[in-house]
């Protein structure tokens, strides 16, 4: 500011410096004609010293460039931000960084005017590095003939479904056609959540704020069978799995077909190297890559003995150590990556050889998918209805989207009341451009006003009022899709644009029936990954003690958990259908009792005579369990899980 008057010049500060001016906000009152600061306006500006306060227009050395310029790029992208609350906008701004590629993205009606600068600057886009005239179009690349003398060629290669640090699907797809003008820096191609250049993480959903059936109580979500039908929501997931082939003290680890004891099904969909081929459609346990390790030598079996003396040749002492698709995963291959050392590729020390399989899979919504908007309103669905059973509108149109009017007040993110009315507004085209929708921009703090808003749904209503029903204050009646009849008191109905988020059930549900224990507790591992149980903590155990319910409790901290012996036989007699014998002693007790000795405390469990015929009934049953076979002390598992040998029911333990 000189004597008063803006100027275009834009000077940088650091915070250092900003303390030793005065400066004003950016909507400080000015006059159009003349571009200086309204003398008789009392401005509140930041002055010398950090403190707030109003001066006079000629005290001011700088005027802010931006109402916006305060918060950062991920807040700037939040309409009506100055309307909700910071803890839910900071939520929103958060949420917006876990949003999933979608299959088909779409811009929001209701932007901030950020939505291009911020596509731009990630590099999700392609953008020309000369101007020129566009000579090529592909799926995967563009070509184009610089302007000038020269005329040299660029090549611009696109991202085709590559895989992101989260899994999700990164994909480019070209804007430009043949013989088109470009300039440097023009978006050439949208990257995988953006939509003609501007970012686009969701969908624009029609939204109806109302209860229905209890199904959306605290934050649930009700969404529209149709969402799921047209794939609305839907996105790729590609999941990266590695398998080296190291040297060991036996010998070398091998990447064959020749896998020991596996059938002609297992060995279906892999090559002569035995590597899944391209295109193959896997699930839950198939063979990824096939890789033996060289086994102990043992005593060989009488049978072994003979063939030896039959074919005068020693067995291959291997076992299996494939790579597998992970309990509860699959899809289809999209990609082999192989390395080895011998062609010339850089390992690891001990590794000679490596391969990676891609594997994608489309994943439509589902009950349990984390859903949100972008004022901070986050819930997960709980149900998805049939698109005929949905509330609808006068004219027919059936709701998207349920949310609960709760989440609202509380909160205190009223944003997204009014981004849902003008988002309305927005779908119809603000009453002109023939009712087809219409993007608009409402920056951070200098957006639309509560006012703006009326007057848009009103000039909608003066259009086609009448056949929606929607009021002055943005509400309709809705109609029970079930029954036909009206719903009691008016709903607010509008767009909102909806994220979907990262937080899948698909990633997250899991169930366990017998799998690994830990070397020294003899209980359930922990976790997804490790295939574990549920934790049954100290709290849980005390909600059972108040109730009586002691036997559901012992069989929780015995069988279920670290009786050893105990948890096998519960298995035999289940199989035989027989009935389930009495817990016996946990393997946690044990270890107390190894740790009280090891404080140098004499402890013994004395017991009575029965109690000591019966400690012998388990040691005959823990020679028996050895006799058939079943390995009651299994380690813990330091990388995939071995599913069991066939006929080897009880090879993971207990319960």
């Amino acid at each position: 500011v000189e004597n008063g008057k803006l100027t275009d010049e834009i000077e940088y500060l650091s915070a250092d410096e900003e303390e030793e001016f005065t400066i004003a906000q950016a909507n400080t009152p000015t006059d159009p004609s003349t571009g200086k600061i309204v003398e008789d306006a009392q401005i509140l500006a930041r002055r010398k010293g950090g403190d707030v306060a109003t001066v006079a227009a000629e005290e001011v050395d700088y005027v802010d460039v931006a109402p916006l310029q305060t918060v950062s790029v991920g807040t700037a992208l939040i309409p009506f931000l100055e309307h909700d609350d910071a803890n839910r906008a900071l939520m929103g701004a958060n949420m917006q960084r876990q949003a999933v590629p979608l299959l088909r993205s779409e811009a929001p009606y209701v932007g901030t005017g950020m939505e291009f600068r911020a596509a731009a600057d990630t590099g999700d886009v392609l953008l020309a590095r000369h101007a020129g005239t566009v000579e090529r179009v592909v799926s995967d690349r563009i070509t184009v003939r610089r302007s000038g003398a020269g005329g040299e060629l660029d090549e611009y290669r696109l991202r085709k479904f590559a895989r992101s640090n989260q899994g999700t699907c990164v994909n480019q797809r070209p804007l430009v056609r043949e013989g088109e003008q470009v300039e440097a820096g023009t978006i050439m191609a949208d990257g995988s959540s953006t939509d003609q250049g501007e970012l686009a993480l969701g969908k624009n959903l029609l939204v109806a704020f109302m209860p229905w059936e209890g199904y959306n109580f605290e934050d649930a979500i009700i969404i529209s069978e149709r969402i799921v039908k047209d794939d609305t929501l839907s996105s790729i997931h590609i999941e990266e799995y590695e398998v080296q082939a190291r040297d060991t003290k036996l010998g070398p680890e091998e990447i064959t077909r020749d896998i020991p004891n596996a059938s002609d099904d297992v060995l279906m969909n892999l090559d002569v190297d035995g590597i899944i081929r391209i295109g193959a459609e896997v699930g839950s346990g198939d063979v990824l890559v096939g890789k033996v390790t060289p086994k102990g030598e043992s005593e060989p079996t009488p049978e072994e003995k003979l063939l030896r003396a039959i074919f005068g040749e020693k067995a291959r002492e291997v076992k299996d150590s494939s790579l597998k698709v992970p309990h509860g995963e699959g899809g289809v291959v999209i990609d082999v990556k192989r390395f080895s050392r011998d062609g010339g590729d850089e390992l690891q020390p001990g590794v000679n050889e490596m391969v990676r399989v891609f594997v994608a899979k489309k994943r439509k919504i589902a009950e349990g998918d984390k859903l949100a908007g972008r004022h901070g309103n986050k819930g997960v669905i709980s149900r998805i209805v049939p698109e005929e059973d949905m509330p609808f509108m006068e004219d027919g149109r059936p709701v998207d989207v349920i949310l609960s009017p709760l989440g609202v007040p509380s909160r205190m993110n009223i944003g997204q009341i009014l981004e849902t009315h003008l988002g309305w507004a927005a779908s119809q085209g603000l009453g002109e451009n023939g009712g087809e929708p219409v993007f608009v921009s409402t920056p951070v703090f200098s957006g639309a006003e509560v006012e703006d808003i009326d007057k848009a749904i009103e000039k909608v209503n003066q259009d086609d009022g009448s056949r929606t029903g929607m009021g002055r204050g943005g509400k309709v009646t809705l109609y029970d899709g079930r029954t036909g009849e009206p719903f009691d008191g008016r709903i607010t109905v509008g767009y909102m644009y909806i994220l979907k988020l990262l937080h899948l059930v698909d990633d997250k549900i899991h169930a366990r029936s017998t799998g690994p224990y830990s070397l020294v507790t003899q209980q359930p591992l922990g976790g997804k990954a490790q295939f574990g149980g549920q934790r049954f903590g100290e709290m849980e155990v005390w909600a059972l003690e108040a109730y009586g319910a002691a036997h559901t409790l012992q069989e929780l901290l015995t069988i279920k958990s670290d009786d050893r012996v105990g948890r096998v036989k519960s298995y035999e007699s289940i199989v035989k259908g027989e009935n389930i014998p009495e817990p016996g002693v946990p393997a946690s007790f044990k270890v107390l009792l190894k740790e009280m000795q090891s404080l140098g405390l004499s402890v013994k469990p004395v017991y009575n005579a029965e109690a000591a015929a019966e400690d012998q009934d388990r040691r005959d049953w823990d020679e028996a369990a050895r006799a058939l076979g079943i390995n009651l002390s299994r380690d813990e598992p330091t990388g995939n899980l071995e599913e069991p040998p066939p006929g080897a029911a009880f090879g993971r333990g207990g319960i």
